[in-house]
């Protein structure tokens, strides 16, 4: 037996919710619907796939997973839209999507997608998830600890970093304490993995 999946629909039409919601059913997953991405906001979910209609009032896509970002988590999304353009569906995978499908949805298509998505996410995920984390916890600190931040992980000393940034070595020290404290980094090592990670955009 297939592994029933948690579909969230996101479509400010109330008869293709009723429509998608159909076709999950009829696939054995689990359909939950939002009219807006602010009413997935409001109450977050941990677990399931996203179906995100694209649409451009709302920023679409992009704008969806921007927010989810910005609240600390990741969940994967298919992105799905009318006449999807080549300009967003490349700006949808950009920002994360991981298969832009066109509506009315291909049972066939569909299917295969979530297949694939479902053997992929666990690992997939992680990493995504990793990746926010660090975002969010960097995003915390001020323009020059992030500059100290960015030259420790280059593998720059103290010292190396004063002559860049044209500070005093002690000023570097207080700001990568600062910036150690801020980020719950109890080695540097750790705050350099955090830079590693806020970059891994490629294993996103």
């Amino acid at each position: 037996m297939e592994q029933q999946l948690i579909l969230r629909f996101i479509d400010p039409s109330s008869r293709l919710r009723a429509e998608l919601s159909r076709i999950a059913f009829n696939l054995g997953h689990h359909a939950e619907v939002y009219a807006s991405a602010d009413e997935l906001i409001d109450h977050l979910p941990e677990t399931g796939i996203l179906v995100v209609r694209d649409d451009h009032e709302t920023g679409g896509v992009p704008e969806v997973l921007r927010r989810l970002a910005d609240a600390g988590h990741w969940l994967p999304m298919i992105a799905t839209d009318t006449e999807p353009s080549t300009v967003r569906i490349v700006a949808a995978i950009k920002a994360g999507a991981l298969d832009y499908l066109p509506l009315p949805l291909d049972l066939q298509r569909f299917n295969l997608t979530l297949a694939k998505i479902s053997v992929e996410v666990a690992a997939h995920g992680q990493a995504r998830r990793r990746m926010i984390e660090a975002q969010s916890r960097i995003a915390f600190l001020s323009t020059r600890e992030r500059e100290v931040l960015q030259w420790l992980a280059a593998g720059s000393s103290n010292k190396v970093i004063a002559r860049e940034l044209e500070i005093s070595p002690r000023t570097v020290e207080i700001h990568r304490a600062n910036m150690m404290a801020k980020l719950g980094a109890k080695h540097a090592a750790e705050a350099v993995r955090l830079q590693i990670e806020a970059d891994m955009t490629a294993a996103a």
